[in-house]
């Protein structure tokens, strides 16, 4: 009988996990079957998706409130399938405030259940580890220190490393991205991600291109290098550009994020995974950050963490510069990225931490992921066999 895998995935970068998981499972199950939600890469996998992933795909607090009727609805009819017909082994990927509670329910129902991707719960809501242990018999984390804080809890957890972290090569190609794009090899370039939600884009995206704007009239002979990510973004980015930024010499791309971060000598990044990848191209970043105003009072209350940008977060102290909200400012960004384009000592001892950082992540995280998921099922057998 073939092994069936339901999964969850609730972003784009979830949709990446997802892919790369579903690869390396097929390794140990060749006749691997797998149904849920799932992106573009999970489906040229073989994934068969019930719903578009871009429904669970919603921005901060307040902006779920207006979509719950529907995610509660797309929940409790995966509870229904799933219940009356169950898979061997029940996946969430990331999104946790709705993978989890689906997996509580799942795995009442006696289905095996795997988190990829631990919430952060070490930085706010840490009562939360309580109803995972009750919820997901392994909990894969893709950075060190969050599967120390589950071991301290006697949550089951395999911390994989993050699969990002190898398919980005140790020393980046600049000069050869460069050519790749038709970048002058001599020009300044920066690199603008507004991020990859329509959210975040319609925060950031102004914003940035001001930044850039008053950059160029500081330096004359810098190129910008601003990669959307979907076909939706590009074309509202396009029409903004073409109406307020005419004159900005912006090279707009349709994806290629990671070709546009290895060109560039600074990036300006809306905070989330695309940091990390920054990080793995050993660039100097900017982070900057904006949520609702609600939305923003809520979880200044509740984070305990410092720090919000995955290299810091890593670091455990300030390696790059973080922007929230109000602060996000043309004139506050400019003395920011001015900062990094003048202290290049500062830039190679960034570049040593990014190094150092990029080797911790490192080393086959889908396939450990996997064989961390075969001991569990290989476990849950025996278990099932004693009993029997």
């Amino acid at each position: 009988m073939p092994l069936r895998i339901a999964i969850v995935a609730g972003e784009a970068s979830g949709d990446i996990l997802g892919a790369e998981l579903i690869k390396a499972l097929k390794t140990h199950y060749p006749d691997l079957e797998v149904e849920g939600i799932a992106g573009e890469l999970m489906l040229a996998e073989g994934a068969q998706s019930l719903y578009p992933l871009e429904r669970l795909s919603v921005m901060g607090l307040t902006e779920v409130l207006g979509r719950l009727p529907e995610l509660l609805k797309i929940r409790k009819q995966l509870i229904q399938r799933w219940t009356a017909n169950p898979p061997d082994l029940f996946i969430g990927i990331d999104a946790p405030d709705f993978t989890l509670k689906l997996e509580r329910k799942l795995h009442d129902a006696g289905i095996t259940t795997v988190h990829y991707v631990s919430p952060s719960v070490w930085a706010w809501r840490r009562k939360r580890v309580v109803s995972i242990k009750q919820g997901t018999d392994l909990m894969l984390t893709l950075l060190p220190f969050e599967a120390d804080f589950y071991r301290e809890h006697q949550q089951r957890v395999a911390f994989v490393g993050h699969p990002l972290a190898d398919q980005f090569p140790m020393q980046p190609d600049t000069e050869g991205q460069r050519q790749l794009l038709g970048v002058d090899k001599q020009a300044r370039v920066i690199a603008l991600l507004p991020g990859s939600r329509g959210g975040e884009v319609s925060r950031l995206a102004v914003p940035f291109l001001e930044t850039a704007k008053q950059l160029y009239q500081r330096y004359p002979d810098v190129e910008f290098l601003l990669p959307a990510a979907n076909s939706a973004r590009y074309d509202d980015l396009n029409q903004l550009i073409d109406t307020d930024y005419p004159d900005l010499p912006v090279k707009l791309l349709l994806k290629q994020s990671g070709t546009a971060m290895a060109a560039s000598d600074v990036i300006l990044i809306a905070s989330g995974t695309a940091t990390l990848e920054a990080m793995f191209c050993k660039k100097p970043m900017v982070v900057a950050y904006r949520l609702s105003a609600l939305t923003y009072f809520i979880l200044s209350k509740l984070v305990k963490s410092p720090w919000i940008s995955l290299p810091n977060l890593l670091a455990k102290e300030t390696l790059v510069p973080e922007i929230l909200q109000d602060q996000v400012t043309p004139d506050r960004l400019v003395n920011e990225i001015d900062a990094w384009l003048n202290d290049p000592a500062a830039c190679q001892e960034l570049e040593k931490r990014f190094t150092q950082l990029h080797e911790l992540l490192r080393g086959g995280a889908s396939q450990r992921a996997a064989l961390a998921i075969v001991e569990l099922l290989n476990d849950k057998q025996v278990s099932r066999d004693r009993i029997d």
